[in-house]
């Protein structure tokens, strides 16, 4: 047994990282140190159990979370040691996988990924409608029946309600569109590889020699397809570790099955159970509150945290009057707090359940000069019409980019439509070409008549046209010099119409603002290229570049973490307010439309409550040494003031709730804010 792999470790993380006799279940309660086990065992596999690296397969659900083990894992193995190491998330291994099997789906090897906004727009074609509610409702359930292995012809077997029924239809239509287009998107990267494992017995075997040993983060979070990957991968052998939390399982709208923790039980009987439950983020107050919370939830397995971190503070819970009291009350605390304690902005972090309460919060923030950055906003290149202009783009510099070709060849419209895509889509897939060089073969003609093919080739010219004056020459040829990316751009926008196009789809202060979206992109474009002297191809790859690590989670800078409870999860600070703990916002109820019968409604509900239980249990369990509830007895939505009454999470955690027990916090008046300012800063001077 090695005691250098697991030097400092209490005896159930040394158990978990030296256990091989078989699979393995960790039960990590939050902040019991689970990364660590993970990395050190892979560390203990390499260096001392001489499994290569290369055949050792870490998977996990974020890009930060992936990086991280990685960090951790080169600051203890020798880098040639670690060679060949995967560490990455199910999409990324989803994505090699495909690659290198792309023939087994029927796919060209540089088959395209769709986004999210890509998919979307499909679903929007084929349901014709601008409901971006209905749309959204659509996508998501078709992405619950790819998450759960259903195809087309399960989907309509099982549909039971009208909107149900609507979705099985738009999604044997939609896998045919992504198909015709050699496409895939984002659940495909994991229920494709799956369905290929299980078809193909001798791909199967191959991976399966590959990975050797599988570790698994955060498997409370797995779908029935991640889970079926994972035991394709592992096979008889099942030689893997788990490793997940029974009560963070916060993602079921999403397709995440609690039970994919049970079930392993049950499908391996001989699995090592093994649990951490000393946590050491938080203090046994803040512990004992979130064991208290979580205890009122059915238990798939018994576990208590516990902490050496002594009792800690008080957790506060304050009534207040109003939202706009509660964010201008929580940013005067939190400027208090950064003076008393000597603590840095970063120290701090702001958690609510939806989005839509950050902009009152923000408000707030800027008003005391409080920096702060916000988690789950959309990003600035997410923006629909950024995305469309960034199309052209990407097409202008990558004729293979797909997605890029669809998106800028139907927006603005100009007579091409999905039937037409999908027979160009098809005759591509068929040559193994991109649907750019199709639509310029004579073989198209064949397919496509006149009427369908001459505004695809009009679009297709269009298109070369603006290569050549960015300095594209076919090979051999004479390079010709590259006209100013400005002009190009101007050209391009006036030539698309694409501010016409805004106030025909819109009314008039939506279109303003898009269009005010589109001229700062150009404007930044503009300037960036004549400032670093680039022409439009060094341009795209420059904005390749900022959107992708604007994706990615740089090192944080000193700002108060705004953040929704979701995306908190995994994170820790010393100091968490957690706003709007009130019934009907956390926990959240969900729609007044859900659609079934009464029994089946009441089973939602409880199943609901339960997971906003959890979700209640995340947001305590980030904090380390304070805890800060706050509730509104009015809160403003949609215009209106609704009444609201403190969360039944509240009691759970064994603290009072009622007004005439706790301080309510009134609005302050600018003279009051001042003045309070002041006392503050005094108080630090003397």
């Amino acid at each position: 047994m090695s005691t250098s792999a697991t030097s400092g470790m209490n005896s159930a993380q040394r158990e978990a990282v030296l256990y091989l006799d078989g699979p393995c279940l960790v039960l990590a309660g939050a902040g019991s140190g689970k990364t660590r086990v993970i990395t050190q065992k892979i560390a203990y596999l390499i260096k001392e159990c001489d499994y290569s690296a290369r055949n050792i397969v870490a998977l996990t659900f974020t890009n930060k979370a992936a990086r991280e083990m990685d960090d951790r894992v080169k600051r203890l193995v020798d880098a040639s040691q670690a060679k060949g190491l995967t560490i990455s998330t199910f999409h990324s291994l989803g994505v090699r996988i495909l690659r290198e099997e792309a023939q087994h789906a029927g796919l060209k090897p540089k088959f395209s990924i769709f986004d999210s906004d890509d998919a979307l727009a499909i679903v929007q074609d084929l349901l014709a409608t601008t409901d971006r509610g209905r749309l959204k409702s659509v996508q998501q359930t078709i992405s619950l029946w790819k998450n759960g292995l259903i195809d087309p012809d399960g989907a309509a077997l099982l549909a039971a309600t009208p909107s149900e029924v609507e979705a099985a239809k738009i999604y044997r239509s939609y896998n045919a569109t992504l198909a015709a287009y050699q496409a895939v998107d984002f659940d495909d990267l994991i229920a494709v590889p799956a369905q290929i494992f299980e078809r193909n017995v001798e791909v199967r075997e191959k991976w399966q020699k590959r990975v050797r040993y599988l570790l698994v983060d955060e498997y409370q979070d797995t779908n029935v397809c991640q889970y079926r990957l994972v035991q394709w991968l592992t096979g008889p052998r099942a030689m893997f570790t788990a490793v997940g939390d029974d009560d963070q399982a916060i993602y079921a709208w999403r397709g995440a099955t609690i039970e994919n923790l049970a079930k392993l039980t049950t499908d391996y009987p001989n699995i090592r159970l093994i649990k951490l439950e000393q946590n050491y983020r938080s203090s046994q107050r803040i512990l004992a509150a979130a064991n208290n919370v979580i205890s009122k939830n059915p238990k798939l397995f018994e576990k208590k945290l516990w902490s050496e971190h002594g009792t800690g503070d008080a957790i506060s819970v304050t009534a207040m009057s109003s939202d706009e009291v509660e964010a201008e009350n929580v940013a005067m605390k939190i400027s208090a707090a950064r003076f008393e304690k000597q603590a840095t902005w970063k120290d701090f972090a702001i958690l609510y359940r939806g989005n839509h309460q950050s902009r009152i919060v923000e408000q707030a923030m800027r008003n005391v000069r409080i920096p702060y950055t916000i988690s789950g906003g959309q990003s600035f290149f997410d923006k629909a019409e950024v995305r469309d202009i960034l199309s052209y783009l990407r097409l202008i510099a990558n004729e293979e980019d797909d997605p890029a070709f669809i998106r800028a060849a139907t927006t603005p419209k100009r007579g091409i439509g999905q039937a037409t895509l999908q027979t160009l889509g098809q005759y591509a897939g068929e040559r193994k070409i991109s649907l750019f060089a199709a639509l310029f073969e004579q073989g198209v003609e064949s397919r496509l008549n006149t009427r369908q093919l001459e505004p695809l080739r009009t679009f297709g010219e269009f298109i070369v046209r603006i290569q050549y004056r960015a300095g594209k020459t076919e090979v051999g040829q004479k390079v010709q010099a590259a006209e100013p990316a400005g002009d190009i751009l101007d050209d391009l926008i006036g030539a698309i119409q694409y501010e016409r196009y805004l106030y025909d789809t819109f009314d008039e202060k939506p279109a303003q603002s898009r269009w005010h979206n589109v001229l700062e992109l150009v404007g930044w474009l503009k300037r960036k290229a004549d400032a670093d002297s680039m022409g439009l191809f060094d341009l795209v790859q420059h904005v390749a570049l900022v959107t992708m690590l604007e994706r990615g989670e740089d090192e944080e800078p000193d700002a108060v973490k705004l953040s929704t409870l979701h995306a908190s999860k995994g994170l820790e600070y010393p100091h968490v307010y957690l706003l709007g703990v009130e019934e009907g916002l956390l926990p959240h109820m969900g729609r007044d439309d859900d659609e079934g019968d009464a029994a089946s409604i009441a089973e939602a509900l409880v199943s609901r409550i339960q997971e906003e239980r959890r979700l209640m249990y995340v947001g305590i369990t980030r904090a380390q040494r304070s805890l800060h509830l706050s509730w509104c007895k009015k809160r403003r939505r949609a215009r209106e003031d609704l009444l609201r009454e403190p969360s039944r999470f509240i009691e759970e955690m064994g603290l009072s709730s009622a007004p005439d027990q706790q301080p309510e916090a009134e609005a302050m008046s600018p003279k009051n804010r001042l003045d309070m300012l002041k006392a503050m800063l005094n108080k630090t001077s003397s």
